[in-house]
């Protein structure tokens, strides 16, 4: 057999192989981050703090989107709508697309762009300035002092947020189908109210954002805490992040539509 398709073989196993040790490090970072979440939780001021750096800082871009991408399917669900005369059901349309995907897939994008690169950047820096060092070296356990507190605000902060993407989504569908285009306001919204389903519908929206927002964090705070404490190192972790969380968030979506699919069948 060739030399250079030996090396390429060789080369192709290596990553494979690295591939699998860096899941299970994750997996025992993860479970680590668990286990040592009590003291979060006891203080959890610390997770309050991050809230806000987490959560309140990514209203504007959340709000902002959720507008614009309300106002975009009520312009095209009327357009759709409109050739079979069935343009009273764009409210419908509107609720049903945005609390079954795209409230939660899209707010989770944003998500792991705004809040899961700014973790893993925040991380990777107090990795590189030897803070986390000088924490072990207190006898502080950074996990359970700077990991913890990040990754349950994280989580508790990404179904709040797709709840207000999807809010002020349905207000800009309303916006452009009833205010500006004239679709009868009393349809928009009774036909949304007999059609959007408590339990299919908005309880399985929610558990996605919970499921992503697990999935995000995870990633941000696992990616930080493993960067290189250089500059690159830093800059690659944030950018593997944002590119991880974005296949994690595309590949769970399928996977729960499935499941959540197959038991309204």
């Amino acid at each position: 057999m060739p030399r250079r398709i030996v090396i390429g073989i060789r080369g192709v196993g290596h990553r494979v192989i690295d591939s699998i040790w860096r899941l299970g490090y994750a997996s025992r970072f993860f479970l680590l981050t668990l286990l040592k979440s009590g003291t979060s939780l006891r203080r959890f001021g610390l997770v309050i703090r991050e809230l806000y750096f987490t959560g309140v800082l990514s209203l504007i871009i959340i709000l902002v989107s959720g507008l614009f991408v309300g106002m975009v399917l009520g312009l095209q669900g009327y357009e759709t709508l409109q050739k079979y005369g069935a343009e009273s059901a764009v409210g419908t349309l509107v609720a049903l697309s945005l609390v079954r995907e795209l409230g939660p897939v899209v707010a989770a994008l944003l998500f792991a762009s705004r809040a899961g690169s700014a973790i893993t950047a925040e991380i990777g820096l107090m990795k590189a300035t030897e803070q986390l060092a000088a924490m072990e070296m207190m006898a502080v356990d950074p996990i359970a002092r700077v990991v913890a507190p990040r990754f349950w605000a994280g989580v508790i902060s990404m179904p709040f947020l797709a709840a207000l993407f999807s809010t002020i989504g349905v207000f800009g569908g309303y916006l452009v189908a009833v205010v500006v285009i004239g679709v009868d306001e009393g349809s928009f919204w009774s036909q949304m109210q007999n059609a959007v389903d408590f339990r299919y519908d908005i309880v399985n929206g929610i558990i996605k954002t919970c499921v992503f927002g697990v999935a995000v964090t995870a990633i941000a705070v696992f990616e930080g805490y493993d960067a290189s404490p250089t500059a690159e190192g830093v800059s690659g972790a944030t950018t593997r992040t944002v590119v991880t969380s974005s296949l994690a968030i595309l590949g769970l979506d399928f996977v729960l539509t499935s499941f959540m699919f197959r038991g309204m069948s």
